[in-house]
């Protein structure tokens, strides 16, 4: 079962020229999805490089890159992730053995090397209100939404979940070939969310899977500030992903 690597690219050319070769050595097949021209510095040998005619959300572009992608399981990452050696091979080796694992992610940690929760509940709406308006300063949620973002579980073996941050996923063909992949109308924040979602409700298993360490540069930069073009980006997300799953709305 051959693995393949999607990494998009939004002008990261010193991002990827760290991440790169260190995916390549664990990859049978790496693509870059060049959204801004000119941004890859250098490549290794072998992978390839897709340039947009025009610019697209990061769901539209990765997608892009799984449809040109030979593997039977596709890694997405981010330019601002390190994945350590053996991480791919973890994440592969149990998504071999479990046939129904559509999703399979690894341990974030930041840069230092402290754990970063990247394995999270599904939203509800009182929670989500809080984090995208000014009362997260009265309300921090890494403080004050503990049960959403899991802060008091830290398995240390693989462990499902509903959904996983999307800064660097294993996933299965399959899957997003019956999924239709990302839903590319979501422009950046949310398809992350969107995927998982509908994949539990597909029946596809979603795993965090600790032994694969994977090392995330989170910027959280549409918390900074309250207004914003990411901010626009956020809301225009979670409006699209409740008028997909009205149903959520009952989740307070």
């Amino acid at each position: 079962m051959t693995v393949s690597a999607v990494v998009v690219s939004h002008g990261h050319a010193e991002d990827l020229a760290a991440l790169l070769p260190l995916l390549a050595e664990q990859v049978d097949e790496l693509i870059v999805v060049e959204n801004v021209a000119g941004s890859p510095s250098d490549v290794p040998e072998g992978a390839r490089v897709l340039t947009n005619e025009r610019q697209r959300g990061l769901a539209a572009n990765a997608n892009r890159g799984i449809a040109e992608a030979r593997g039977e399981l596709v890694v997405v990452a981010n330019p601002d992730t390190r994945p350590r050696p053996g991480a791919v091979a973890t994440l592969a080796e149990f998504a071999r053995a479990h046939p129904r694992c559509g999703i399979a992610a690894p341990q974030l940690v930041y840069p230092d090397g402290r754990w970063q929760p990247s394995r999270r509940r599904f939203p509800t709406v009182g929670a989500t209100f809080v984090r995208r308006t000014p009362l997260r300063t009265l309300f921090p949620p890494l403080e004050r939404q503990r049960a959403h973002y899991l802060m008091d579980e830290r398995p240390t073996e693989p462990a499902e979940t509903e959904w996983l941050l999307g800064a660097f996923l294993l996933l299965r063909r399959a899957m997003m070939a019956e999924l239709g992949g990302f839903d590319a109308a979501f422009r950046l924040y949310g398809e992350d969310v969107d995927l998982c979602y509908r994949a539990a409700k597909a029946g596809w298993e979603r795993w965090y899977v600790p032994a694969a360490v994977v090392e995330h540069a989170w910027s959280r930069a549409s918390d900074r500030r309250f207004l914003g073009r990411r901010t626009l980006w956020h809301w225009r997300s979670i409006a699209r992903f409740v008028r997909k799953h009205p149903e959520r709305l009952r989740a307070l």
